[in-house]
């Protein structure tokens, strides 16, 4: 869900274009997708020293951001995870001899 007239970062910007290629999510994955879009407007307003909410310039605090890189890592790798056991692909091992 993108918000109208709010501004994004380049890092909430780059993951909602990466979840938006996975396609129709499943499970818990749009509640995954949600975390993760959350945690990188975070990076985002640490990086820029604005606030999340008005978009002023705030006294810059990156003490969180490597944790906050952390997290968002881990839940798109979470995210992901379930992806890769549906590629199973019947015709992937053509090129093995058997």
């Amino acid at each position: 869900m993108i918000m109208e007239g709010v501004a994004m970062g380049s890092v909430e910007d780059a993951v909602r274009s990466d979840v938006e290629q996975l396609g129709d999510l499943v499970g818990v994955e749009p509640s995954l997708s949600e975390l993760a879009f959350t945690l990188a407007g975070r990076i985002d307003a640490a990086a820029t020293g604005e606030c999340e909410t008005c978009g002023e310039a705030v006294p810059q605090d990156d003490k969180l951001l490597p944790q906050l890189t952390r997290e968002l890592r881990q839940t798109l790798a979470q995210l992901l995870e379930g992806r890769a056991a549906d590629d199973d692909d019947d015709l992937g091992d053509l090129g093995s001899p058997d």
